[in-house]
């Protein structure tokens, strides 16, 4: 069995469409396609169903998935352990708080994935860095600045909260409501201004640091947030967001770096497609 398929039906399985996975792999979809049909021909079973926005596993492909990881880490273990030492590449990431754990963990995967022996340190943005994936906002004049994500503010509620039923949230309807504060947060910043000046003193049942937590303590029914939606992410299933009229903000997500060394030229390209 071609193992160059198998980690194509991988992809398809973890990002839910063709598309998505040619975009992982750096390959055209078509190859993506074909990869599949040959492994659904080798087993004489389908292993997606295909429907006009994506694909779901059948049974077959959900049994398959765990076998295909097994014995890609199993390729990937030998490989390693009979190819000659490589010196490692020591690299400094700067992180800022507040990314979202599922995007920057599947950059972080792909990224260790390409370069080899890559000896990687994560570290505030603040400290010494190669390269730093931060808010535009943080960027310095002598760096360069690569886009990732541009995720709009909203109101994020659970699926069963009064205000879910109108389509943009007005700032009279924040009064009394549960807010949970994430701070530091540029968004936080603004909507508190537009609380004051409609004389609206927010209900705060919590503060944190983080959307993760922030995203859990919604659907937790703990209270509301206003935070940096992305756009497709997996959490959004159960619960609801809405624009908040009169306060709107884009944030900027991107890689800063002064020297486009060959890891962060890597690094770059892979980012680009993100």
């Amino acid at each position: 069995m071609d193992l160059r398929n198998l980690r194509y039906f991988v992809s398809v399985y973890e990002t839910g469409s063709f598309s998505a996975a040619s975009k992982r792999q750096y390959i055209a979809q078509p190859s993506i396609s074909a990869a599949i049909k040959l492994l659904e021909a080798s087993l004489s079973k389908p292993l997606f169903v295909r429907y006009p926005r994506g694909v779901k596993p059948t049974q077959a492909g959900h049994q398959l998935y765990p076998l295909a990881q097994q014995l890609l880490g199993q390729a990937a273990a030998i490989k390693y352990l009979l190819k000659e030492e490589n010196p490692k590449q020591p690299f400094r990431l700067g992180l800022v708080k507040g990314l979202g754990v599922a995007r920057i963990s599947d950059v972080l995967k792909r990224f260790t994935s390409q370069v080899n022996a890559l000896e990687l340190t994560l570290v505030p943005p603040e400290e010494k860095c190669d390269a730093r994936i931060i808010n535009y906002e943080l960027l310095k004049t002598h760096e360069d600045f690569v886009s990732m994500w541009q995720d709009d503010f909203q109101w994020v509620m659970p699926m069963d909260h009064p205000l879910s039923l109108k389509e943009e949230i007005d700032i009279s309807d924040l009064a009394n409501v549960a807010f949970i504060q994430r701070e530091p947060c540029e968004g936080w910043n603004l909507l508190r201004e537009a609380l004051s000046q409609a004389h609206i003193l927010p209900d705060i049942r919590a503060r944190i640091q983080t959307i993760d937590y922030a995203i859990g303590l919604v659907k937790a029914g703990v209270g509301c947030a206003f935070i940096p939606v992305a756009e497709n992410a997996d959490y959004l299933n159960d619960i609801v967001c809405r624009p908040v009229k009169g306060v709107c903000l884009t944030r900027h997500i991107g890689v800063a770096f002064e020297n486009r060394t060959s890891v962060v030229e890597i690094l770059v390209q892979l980012v680009s497609g993100s």
